[in-house]
């Protein structure tokens, strides 16, 4: 809302906000675009889709993880204030011997993108089950008022790559 000379917010402070809503928040680099399907078909505007991002995990050498989110389509999703739905697929894998470059907290952020222009975020978090020596991955969306119980988890167990790999325990990098 914007109130005179003397708002509470003038145009630089929404315009700010704006534009923070819209970076990445937290956690891996920018992901990769994979693919994208079109599903709803838009005769004037972009067309709802699903979109393929892959990403390594930052913390975690020889792991990597790709997810399926819904892209909104139409005006709003082409000016990118529409609010994304949180119907979001994940799948983790081993793609080389698995090496951990620091200590790690259980469901720390792995990588966390904005939904919607202010209160709507999806994460990618990562733990360990020490038990069974395996690295657990969920996605899942959040907002401040209300989230969403929609979520997917993948399991990376660690595995030897090759002859001569050790294997490192998950356990030993988790902190308490």
């Amino acid at each position: 809302m914007v109130v005179g000379m003397r708002g509470v917010l003038g145009i630089g402070g929404m315009l700010a906000v704006a534009c923070a809503g819209l970076a990445p928040a937290h956690g891996a680099d920018d992901p990769d675009l994979v693919f994208k399907r079109s599903t709803v078909f838009k005769w004037l505007s972009p067309n709802d889709k699903l979109a393929t991002y892959g990403l390594d995990d930052p913390e975690v050498e020889g792991v990597a993880c790709h997810f399926t989110v819904p892209e909104k389509g139409g005006f709003k999703g082409w000016i990118g204030v529409a609010e994304e739905v949180s119907d979001i697929s994940l799948a983790c894998r081993q793609i080389g011997p698995i090496r951990f470059k620091a200590k790690f907290e259980q469901g720390e952020d792995m990588f966390r993108k904005r939904r919607s222009l202010l209160f709507k975020k999806m994460q990618i978090v990562r733990g360990c089950d020490t038990k069974r020596n395996v690295l657990v991955y969920m996605v899942y969306t959040d907002r401040i008022i209300e989230g969403s119980p929609k979520n997917s988890t993948s399991s990376v167990p660690i595995m030897p790559w090759g002859q001569n790999d050790h294997i490192q325990r998950c356990a030993d990098f988790v902190e308490n």
